[in-house]
């Protein structure tokens, strides 16, 4: 017993002094990361079997514990000081997160740190607009800023990795989880993504307010068949990777340091059994050396996909395919072992895992510093401040769009002498924070009906009344907040879906609104007093009858702490509507899947020829198009120029147009740039976005808005699937929208 007392510390000793010595190395980030090398090198050959294993194992605290305190079992507890898990989900706060941190600094035999990860997903507590509503300003910089104070805010509470940004393309508004991401283009989900990987993650992991980004899910989870939540993703090569990977590439490109693999399968083969996928492509192709992540049990369920006959063989799949760590399933915990000892895997293939582990960990700071988020101070001054509150209010003004403002209804007018605000989400203070609120309250919100309160002078009257159920029929209560309704002189009417109806498990067969709003809206607009229609939903809503007959329609999504007063900012003129739509509006779900960049096929729609690709009982076009927004004022483009009509490998053309503000008050507008490759090897999109600018024009201001284009922008998957640019014809079209504008044409020439 002596001799196994001194043996232990001289152990601790020789650990210390190995792996918790400063890395603020003045050699440069090559050196920096050849000493984390020999670190890991040195910390590996001391590890155990079953302590490797314990790196790769992740498991959740208690969801229910709001304080974040408590939320971890005796046999987690045990799990620390044996080294047998390497992260936690779900537990966060100052305290907390020391608490626990300090058992496996302390108690356990290696000292190694823990990860705590968390769905920061719009927000920790000062809760943002979703990330949907988000990617409506089209304004990248903004975004970075957003989630700038979400990882502050989530570093002061414990947290070190948010299993954000969610990338995944979503051409099918029935999925609930479109919520989360930033809509239907690849190239304005790239722009997204980059921003938000970039403001997660600050300029160095290792400092005290950066967290570690996620990019989910990998990949083609936004296909699933028929929007329905895990479905199968029948995806082929060419679309997975022209419309599906590259946001996922921009995010690794950003620095992302994890990827999350996805539940579902694409052409048979399940995401976190992908090798080609997450080892070939992610890996081989992209450089990617952070690591991945499972989806929460995925890969427990490769044995539901049929793949996997047990747990042992799940764990063997995920391993090899190249995910890292195990979110939730225990495969790894309680088979990886043993499929060491068989001969299934490898020790070098569990090393290369447990690496990726430990290099995260060293890159965020971990090991010189395993409680730098655990300070009580920060996590009381940086969570839920007024400039936090202040940007989220920004963000919000900037998310929501203008779908309508026919005979100039909006803005409405300060000197009103009595408004009535309508509908069940009017005063709702909890369905603003949408799906994935996590610590979100509802007492940290502005309703829209405390947002227009506060907006207007005492010399207004503001009248409130609910008028039904989201999901009820209460006719009585129509014809009650009709009455009311009779009495004022605006009636502002605020309908969609409550928080629940969005998000992960939340798919829905229809996009009509729920319940008797509609009937609700039309008893408002027989009223024959001036009406806004205020939306808040997390995915586009199927309302053709609203679109047609109400005069004003906003569409605010769901808007976080902020929402109301940035809804009344909008409604009484204070800011201009300048968002536009990132995803396509249908008429009706027999429209689905509706998309601007769709392929022409042998038979383009026409709605005056029968035997086209359309409907007979619908326009073949959408009720609002990807890229749409109005403003207060009116915008005009012209003198539209190509700077060459022809481009050769090293060209490049210049595009401008100039756009106008013609109206009476100061506009932002998103310039939109979209072009056509007129004849490929393969079919091509009608219509492809490229790039885009948000400028401000003041009343009657001119500005000359100029891209450049070049052949990289004319890229695609060949008949051979390479990546490349073939002769030929370009069409370019710069606008508003994806549905309108300028257009010109160049060709290109390979010599």
């Amino acid at each position: 017993m002596e001799f196994t007392t001194s043996h232990n510390r001289l152990l601790r000793v020789i650990i210390i002094l190995c792996i918790c010595s400063s890395l603020t190395l003045a050699n440069g980030p090559g050196h920096r990361s050849s000493v984390i090398e020999r670190k890991i090198d040195s910390l590996l050959s001391m590890m155990t079997l079953e302590e490797k294993v314990g790196q790769l194992v992740q498991v959740s605290g208690n969801f229910n514990d709001g304080s974040g305190r408590k939320t971890l079992t005796p046999e987690h507890i045990e799990m620390i000081r044996q080294g047998r898990v390497g992260s936690f989900l779900n537990v966060f706060g100052a305290t907390a997160t020391r608490e626990i941190q300090t058992i496996a600094i302390e108690e356990s035999r290696l000292k190694i740190p823990l990860l705590f990860g968390f769905d920061v997903i719009h927000g920790y507590l000062t809760t943002f607009p979703i990330p949907l509503a988000e990617a409506s300003t089209w304004d990248p910089a903004l975004i970075e800023k957003a989630e700038r104070v979400a990882a502050v805010e989530a570093t002061a509470a414990g947290i070190h990795w948010t299993f954000a940004p969610m990338v995944d393309i979503a051409r099918d508004p029935r999925w609930g989880r479109i919520a989360e991401g930033a809509g239907e283009d690849p190239y304005l989900g790239s722009c997204v993504a980059a921003a938000r990987v970039r403001g997660f993650q600050g300029e160095d992991l290792a400092a005290e307010s950066s967290l570690m980004a996620c990019a989910k899910h990998f990949a083609g989870y936004g296909g699933a068949e028929g929007g329905r939540d895990y479905n199968t993703a029948d995806i082929s090569e060419r679309t997975l990777r022209e419309v599906y990977l590259p946001p996922f590439r921009a995010a690794v490109d950003a620095g992302a340091g994890t990827l999350m693999s996805s539940f579902n399968e694409i052409s048979g083969i399940p995401s976190t059994a992908n090798v080609k996928l997450i080892t070939n492509t992610l890996r081989g192709e992209w450089g990617f050396d952070g690591f991945v992540v499972s989806d929460w049990n995925s890969v427990g369920e490769l044995i539901n996909h049929g793949v996997a006959t047990d747990p042992a063989e799940a764990a063997v799949l995920g391993l090899k395919a190249g995910v890292d760590m195990d979110m939730e399933s225990y495969c790894y915990q309680e088979t990886l072992a043993t499929v060491v000892h068989d001969g299934r895997v490898s020790e070098s293939e569990l090393n290369e895992a447990v690496r990726r582990i430990l290099q995260a960990k060293f890159r965020l700071g971990l090991f010189d510093n395993p409680y730098k988020n655990c300070d009580v101070k920060r996590e009381q001054q940086d969570i839920l401040t007024a400039e936090h509150r202040r940007m989220a209010r920004e963000v919000a003004q900037h998310s929501i769009v203008l779908l309508k403002n026919e005979g100039h209804v909006l803005p409405l007018r300060k000197d009103l002498k009595s408004v009535a605000v309508i509908g069940p989400l009017a005063d709702d203070a909890a369905t603003p924070l949408g799906p994935w609120k996590q610590n979100g309250r509802p007492e940290d919100v502005v309703s829209v009906l405390s947002g227009i309160k506060a907006k207007l002078s005492d010399g207004t009257s503001v009248f409130h009344a609910e008028g039904c159920e989201v999901e009820g029929s209460s006719k009585p209560a129509i014809e009650e907040a009709a009455e009311i309704a009779k009495k004022v002189d605006a009636v502002i009417v605020v309908v969609g879906e409550t928080a629940d109806m969005s998000g992960e498990g939340a798919s829905r067969s229809s996009l009509n609104l729920p319940g008797d709003q509609e009937e609700l809206v039309k008893a408002m607009l027989a009223i024959g007093k001036p009406l806004v229609v205020v939306l808040m939903n997390g995915r586009p809503l199927a309302i053709p009858w609203i679109a047609a007959n109400v005069p004003a329609i906003v569409e605010t999504w769901f808007l976080g702490v902020e929402c109301g007063n940035a809804v009344a900012d909008v409604l009484f003129g204070d800011v201009n509507p300048s968002g536009k739509l990132p995803v396509t509006f249908p008429r009706a779900v027999g429209q689905l899947p509706v998309y601007y960049n769709h392929k022409n096929t042998g038979r383009p729609a026409d709605d005056h020829q029968r035997n086209t690709s359309r409907y007979i009982d619908l326009p073949s076009t959408p009720l609002y198009p990807f890229g749409y927004g109005l403003s207060y004022t009116s915008i005009s483009y012209s003198q539209f120029q190509l700077g060459s009509t022809t481009m050769e490998p090293g060209d490049s053309v210049v595009v401008s147009v100039v756009v106008k503000n013609t109206g009476n008050c100061q506009g932002e507008e998103v310039v939109q740039l979209y072009i056509r490759d007129e004849v490929g090897s393969v079919t091509r999109p009608v219509k492809e976005l490229k790039a885009f600018q948000r400028i401000s024009l003041a009343p009657g201001q001119s500005r000359q808005v100029s891209f450049t284009l070049t052949p990289e922008h004319l890229k695609f998957y060949d008949r051979s699937m390479r990546w490349s640019v073939e002769p030929g014809k370009f069409k370019v079209y710069v606008g508003p929208n994806s549905a309108e504008g300028l257009e010109g044409e160049f060709t290109y020439s390979s010599s």
